[in-house]
């Protein structure tokens, strides 16, 4: 579902010169799988996120996102995408039944479709009591519902999650969680970046460490356990962004 080739992105300092936010990097990510992106703020995560999801141009490399190109198949990429990031804000002045009607029509959907969808989701993810609310009246933890909700509403194969859990409460937290595994359940093809190990530990099949844009491990939490020597996913990570690059790749 998620294939990274060699994946880079450079920018220009006019003081540092080519800053590498990204460098090289390549991963897969298979259907009914969570797949973690971890690294310290700056690490290039949300980078090669906003890549995937076709909202920054690559410098070098390509992604193939359920068998289309994000350099040359954009349109058919954020078709197959459900894309969430903590960054990404909702409308004030809409309602959770606008924003998702909105977002599915969006998608192209005939407004019976779009009000029959946007009822379900409503419903699926508790915002019932809250739907008819203005946006900018919600707590931090219902405009996280409904941001899940309107990264879903077209239903998509690939699921991108950006840091889902900043800023939110331990309850919030909790249900989106909850979320994100049942999605696994229903066969999606799910990124989930994170800096919070625990989420990670509980979460993910298997986990990626990216370091100053380089990607210095991939395996499962009991692959990189025996790669490193240490059992708790914190002192795993730690252990590895402390070693030189050089050291890592030989």
């Amino acid at each position: 579902m998620i294939d990274v080739i060699h994946l880079s992105k450079t920018y220009h300092d006019s003081q540092r010169g080519e800053i590498a936010a990204v460098d090289d990097i390549s991963f897969g990510c298979s259907s009914g799988e969570i797949f973690g992106l971890l690294g310290p703020n700056g690490a290039g995560k949300t980078t090669t996120l906003r890549m995937i999801a076709t909202l920054l141009s690559p410098t070098t490399g390509t992604a193939r996102i359920n068998g289309h190109d994000i350099r040359t198949q954009s349109q058919q990429v954020r078709a197959s995408i459900g894309f969430l990031s903590s960054t990404t804000g909702l409308y004030p002045r809409l309602t959770p039944r606008e924003t998702l009607v909105f977002f599915a029509r969006l998608h192209g959907m005939a407004f019976r479709q779009a009000k029959t969808t946007t009822d379900n989701l409503i419903e699926r993810f508790g915002i019932t009591e809250y739907a008819d609310v203005r946006c900018e009246k919600l707590s931090s933890g219902m405009k996280q519902k409904v941001s899940i909700a309107r990264a879903l509403v077209n239903d998509p194969p690939v699921l991108v999650f950006d840091e889902p859990t900043v800023g939110l409460d331990v309850i919030a937290a909790a249900q989106t969680l909850k979320f994100v595994e049942e999605y696994r359940q229903r066969e999606k093809c799910i990124l989930y970046s994170t800096h919070i190990m625990s989420e990670a530990e509980k979460l993910c099949d298997r986990i990626a460490i990216i370091h100053r844009g380089s990607l210095l491990a991939i395996g499962s939490l009991e692959g990189l356990r025996n790669q490193t020597g240490k059992r708790y996913l914190e002192d795993i990570f730690l252990s590895l962004v402390s070693t030189p690059l050089e050291d890592l790749t030989g």
